[in-house]
């Protein structure tokens, strides 16, 4: 069964509350994701370490419920 974005969105932010984030149903079909999440609390880890959080916050749904994922995150940036 696909997963609507809010649910996803739920459970990035309560893994990740200071992550703002912003999904796009690739497919239209709520199976196949693409989203952009972006927190401080990633700031100073690896790009790895940063997915592995997302991928944590998800709770093990990657492959089940939630089909396919283009995963892209970042830290805020500052204005100068």
């Amino acid at each position: 069964m696909p997963m609507a974005a809010a649910d996803i969105e739920a459970l990035i932010l309560a893994g990740i509350p200071d992550a703002s984030v912003e999904l796009t149903d690739l497919a239209g079909d709520n199976d196949h994701w693409a989203a952009r999440v972006v927190a401080e609390s990633f700031r100073g880890q690896t790009r790895i370490a940063q997915q592995k959080a997302v991928y944590a916050a998800l709770g093990g749904r990657m492959g089940g419920e939630l089909h396919a994922l283009q995963l892209t995150t970042a830290v805020p940036t500052s204005a100068a």
